[in-house]
């Protein structure tokens, strides 16, 4: 019989709470999906069965064929290697333009925030003109204007995502100028940059980390819909979204083709975002906004 708090119910005749071991469980499995993806990708040259980009001696579309688990493609390379391959691309983007987006945009909120006034009012509507312009379509015209390289991707990914970090460190940083503390630092004879870089910017750090594992999973997507329309990684190397353009036109015949790398992307979308919404309910738990 259980307890009047009815803790016996929830657990094992060894004290383990059951409900709390579950709980962590599932709070564990986004973080561990994206440690296995970032794994898969590192590994991929050790993983791989075969040259993601050269034919194989196996007939093409043959799903579970010897050798290959995950058979061929209409080219006759092995698909696993080339979903292995494939992943590296898209954690090398949406990492990399996260990160770029965030300190790009991270710099321009603080300096807007703190220095207030005109100059901020003038800053946030160039950040208001930004916005004004679709994700997708200002990652577009960057990349159109560059060209398709891997680098080139994480730039105009990043490009898109700079007025969100920007938007946020303004709101945080003007937030923390009004502090007490760095109210004390002005008066005692700190000048706006001493102020910006030692006072506010390491006050507003975790909530834009927090911010940065959110916007990871949209960086990932805007990234895999720029390579589905052919602006992302040059063919023959594997990228998710240029597989998924190139196995609709097999959905009939072989859905495995398309199947195959949009669930990956989707998986790592989901799995990130749910580490990101972990972050946040944590921060909010513990008195940050």
């Amino acid at each position: 019989m259980g307890n009047r708090n009815g803790t016996a119910a929830n657990a094992e005749p060894g004290g383990i709470d059951l409900s709390a071991a579950s709980r962590w469980g599932l709070a564990a499995l986004p973080w561990t999906i994206f440690g296995l993806f970032v794994l898969a990708a590192l590994l991929a040259p050790v993983l791989a069965p075969h040259d993601p980009i050269d034919a194989v001696a196996a007939p093409m579309l043959a799903l579970f064929s010897e050798g290959h688990i995950m058979g061929t493609d209409g080219f006759g390379r092995d698909q696993l290697s080339r979903l292995l391959y494939g992943l590296r691309p898209m954690l090398f983007v949406s990492l990399g333009a996260v990160a770029i987006a965030m300190l790009a945009g991270g710099s321009y909120g603080l300096v807007s925030g703190v220095a207030g006034g005109s100059i901020d009012w003038a800053m946030m509507r160039v950040v208001d003109i930004l916005m004004s312009f679709p994700l997708i379509l200002a990652a577009i015209l960057v990349v159109t204007a560059l060209g398709a390289s891997h680098v080139n991707l994480t730039l105009a990914v990043a490009v898109s995502q700079v007025p969100i970090f920007a938007r946020l460190a303004r709101a945080l940083a003007s937030g923390e100028a009004a502090r007490d503390y760095v109210m004390a630092a002005r008066s005692s004879g700190f000048t706006q940059a001493q102020i910006m870089i030692r006072e506010v910017a390491p006050n507003i750090l975790r909530p834009m980390l927090v911010q940065a594992t959110s916007v990871v999973a949209l960086a990932a997507l805007t990234a895999a819909a720029l390579s589905f329309l052919g602006l992302g990684v040059r063919p023959p190397a594997p990228d998710l979204g240029y597989m998924v353009r190139e196995g609709q036109e097999l959905i009939f015949i072989a859905p495995e083709q398309t199947v195959l790398p949009g669930l990956l992307i989707a998986i790592f979308a989901l799995a990130v975002s749910f580490c990101g919404d972990q972050l946040a309910d944590r921060d909010r738990s513990v008195g940050f906004p």
